[in-house]
């Protein structure tokens, strides 16, 4: 089963690299690009088959290393 992670920070935590795109979007002239965010996606193959099993353990790995739940929201999606 193949499993992807969306991890974005939550609303009102800065996002300096956020504002660090908006900035370099608006001086190669994309004129009207507002409030960027940035995240990151993690991909990764599981052995598990069974999605209610599957989703459970990728939420543990989120909860213990892959986001920080203090400023981070994140997502799962399972195919497979």
């Amino acid at each position: 089963m193949k499993a992807r992670v969306h991890v974005t920070l939550k609303n009102g935590v800065l996002d300096p690299q956020g504002k660090a795109i908006e900035h370099a979007l608006s001086s190669l002239g994309f004129d009207g690009v507002n409030d960027v965010r940035q995240g990151k996606v993690i991909e990764f193959s599981l052995s598990e088959s069974d999605p209610a099993k599957a989703r459970a353990e990728v939420e543990a790995m989120c909860e213990k290393l892959l986001a920080n739940t203090v400023i981070e929201n994140y997502t799962i999606e399972l195919n497979g």
